[in-house]
């Protein structure tokens, strides 16, 4: 199995994306693609993590982080199947080919704003800058609820990514507004794919309710996963996945 093949099997061909949502993902950093999701698999995702969060308890979140005043959930690939479309959709594996190239996922987790909570400083998803167009990782989010300006929707500062910079090396506290930021905003089931060499961070939820996501977070080959994949296998997982989706993870068997 190779890229080339592992993505043809998985559908994904140089049509998937049009060549506008390209050029709009290389100039701001960052490309909502709407209606990926359908309202039935919304409200499936939400009801399976609320049934994961309530079962795991304090632990949950814990294989990868856990942070104050949100829900974490984490290795969701081992969890259920659902959550296959967030490693396997066609468009959005379309874009992390144009932005790192050879790639694999190096985690799937959630994250779900409490009311009252959830702001964070703006950051890279990667511990130093790199030279525009030299780029290592890439995410996407998976809007479980409606993003709103006001229930905690995640900012970002178009076009940071080529900057070279980190926030800490322009702000002098990263968790100020940014003149520039705007807020990714839209309805549940789209999902936005961005570098995530572009700075980022997510908002105060000033609503009653969670404001729930997930992150499919991918990485260069050859850089260790966010979560070892291989590691966490499942005997299960690995039987009902493809040899095209073992590739994504980076997974060669169970043992």
């Amino acid at each position: 199995m190779d890229m080339a093949t592992a993505l043809r099997d998985l559908g994904v061909t140089d049509n998937v994306l049009t060549q506008r949502e390209k050029d709009q993902l290389d100039r701001d950093g960052f490309l909502p693609l709407e209606g990926i999701l359908t309202p039935e698999e919304v409200s499936g995702l939400n009801k399976r993590m609320a049934e994961l969060t309530a079962a795991e308890g304090d632990r949950a979140g814990l294989e990868v982080h856990q942070e104050n005043g949100t829900d974490r959930l984490a290795d969701l690939v081992n969890k259920d199947p659902k959550f296959e479309v967030c490693f396997c959709h066609p468009r959005v594996l379309a874009a992390m080919k144009h932005v790192l190239g050879e790639f694999k996922l190096s985690s799937l987790n959630s994250r779900a704003a409490r009311p009252g909570q959830g702001h964070q400083g703006l950051h890279a998803d990667f511990g130093h800058p790199v030279e525009p167009g030299a780029y290592e990782v890439c995410n996407s989010i998976w809007l479980l609820d409606d993003f709103t300006p006001e229930n905690g929707a995640t900012r970002v500062v178009p076009g940071s990514h080529r900057r070279g910079t980190m926030p800490g090396d322009e702000m002098a506290n990263p968790g100020d507004e940014h003149p520039d930021q705007i807020q990714l905003t839209g309805r549940a089931g789209t999902v936005v794919v961005f570098n995530s060499h572009l700075w980022h961070g997510g908002t105060q939820n000033r609503t009653d309710k969670p404001r729930r996501a997930m992150h499919s977070y991918f990485a260069l080959r050859h850089l260790p996963q966010q979560l070892d994949q291989q590691a966490y296998l499942r005997v299960e997982t690995y039987k009902r996945l493809s040899p095209a989706q073992r590739f994504i993870l980076d997974v060669t068997g169970t043992g």
